[in-house]
């Protein structure tokens, strides 16, 4: 039971709100759990959720909810004869068209998460997550404390009653004990930093006799991403999705400072994917996942990516962008590794080895492009393993995965004759 004293959500308290409506659990429930009115939790899931389009995946879909009586032709003015409810443009053409909502969408829950239905329906859809809510409260919550908060006039009546006291030689903690003037001691500092009294910090006897200590104090490493995200979270998830497909993800440098790749292994099938870098920050890996969800639509990237390991380097440090698009839209989910506990992702650190029988520890990764990494790729993948019973991670990835991922990816078997992993391969690409 949570604390009822407790005013604003946490992220604990949302990733709870997100797994209970996953088993489709009541506002009720949901609130008493967390000591909370079932109203709050509604308002919190209606604010928050998340909209997903119609799976454009399929092809055209009619979301008119006309269409099952409709009868009417040539919308379009082409006289092609065809009934309009079956034609591609209709949706956009007709000026009666009306969208078609689920009804769960317009009471509790609100949302699809729980919905048996979700994978089939072509309609529009709407998800709780927990991160993207926690974040967005979190904007809201420092943009709403940044300026004055004040309105005109009583910032105008606060700097008549102030002001002239501190010209006249009177400290601000003097005026605090003996006006009332409506803020406190740090606000005032605060409206006379930003210039909003017609005093300024010269008027004050001490203010400009020291000046501001110009050493920053260092940035703690923001430990708040790996909450809900922990090895501890990963494994109960897997735990309780037991036939969720695991990728692992993680970096290769070449020489210090220049290109690196981002590796990708599918435990699985033990295939590996490997883009190039121009160099080891968050934006890079950001572009590679926009790149792939581009490609392989919003939907296929869910399916072929729906849970990825990886560890806690600065690259991977935004891994809300990595989890949802530009619009807000779900696409996977990140977990982290225990700090310093490589081998919990042991399966791409030992297929790494590869890697560096082509490119050996040290060498420079300035002068490749992406068709050299994706010529040693092959390369590695058509190799075959004990561990899959002497069979190659691109003969189980055929089985495992969609062919569209192979084809749109570049990969292709080599064979076996001419599989070759020395620094060689890429000299001679």
């Amino acid at each position: 039971m949570k604390n009822i004293n407790q005013k604003h959500l946490t992220l604990e308290d949302r990733n709870y709100i997100e797994q209970a409506l996953n088993q489709d659990m009541t506002f009720k429930e949901i609130g008493k759990f967390l000591s909370k009115d079932p109203t709050t939790i509604a308002k919190e899931i209606k604010k928050h959720r998340i909209m997903k389009e119609p799976n454009s995946f399929v092809g055209y879909v009619n979301v008119c909810i006309k269409r099952t009586y409709c009868k009417k032709k040539n919308v379009c003015g082409k006289n092609c004869g065809t009934q309009c409810s079956f034609c591609s443009t209709c949706n956009k053409r007709c000026s009666d068209f009306e969208e078609e909502i689920c009804t769960s969408l317009t009471h509790a829950p609100y949302v699809c998460n729980s919905c048996s239905r979700k994978q089939a329906c072509k309609l529009v859809k709407y998800y709780y997550r927990a991160l993207p809510s926690y974040n967005q409260y979190k904007n809201t919550l420092s943009t709403s404390r940044q300026g004055c908060n004040l309105s005109p006039e009583e910032l105008v009546k606060l700097d008549n009653l102030v002001s002239p006291l501190l010209k006249n030689g009177q400290t601000v903690s003097h005026i605090c004990q003996t006006q009332d003037i409506g803020c406190s001691k740090s606000s005032l500092y605060n409206y006379l930093d930003q210039n909003y009294l017609s005093a300024r910090n010269i008027d004050l006897p001490r203010r400009v006799r020291y000046p501001k200590n110009k050493t920053k104090r260092p940035t703690p490493k923001d430990t708040a991403i790996r909450k809900g995200r922990t090895y501890e979270a990963f494994e109960k998830y897997i735990r309780e999705n037991p036939d969720t497909s695991i990728v692992e993800m993680d970096t290769v440098e070449g020489k210090r400072g220049g290109k690196v790749l981002l590796t990708m292994l599918f435990r699985n099938s033990k295939l590996m994917l490997a883009f190039l870098l121009n160099d080891k920050t968050s934006n890079s890996v950001l572009k590679v996942f926009n790149w792939l969800e581009s490609i392989l639509g919003n939907d296929l990237f869910e399916k072929t990516f729906p849970v990825i390991l990886t560890d806690n380097g600065s690259e991977f440090s935004n891994p809300l962008s990595l989890e949802f698009n530009d619009e807000g839209v779900g696409r996977t989910r990140i977990f982290f590794c225990n700090p310093g506990a490589s081998y919990q992702k042991g399966a791409i650190e030992k297929n790494h080895e590869f890697i560096r029988y082509v490119i050996p520890k040290g060498t420079s990764m300035d002068n490749l492009n992406q068709q050299a990494i994706d010529l040693m790729i092959n390369h590695i993948n058509s190799l075959t393993r004990p561990s899959l019973n002497n069979a190659t991670p691109y003969d189980l990835a055929q089985i495992l995965l969609d062919k569209e991922v192979l084809k749109k990816l570049n990969l292709k078997k080599v064979t076996a004759n001419e599989i070759q992993l020395k620094p060689n391969l890429l000299k001679k690409n």
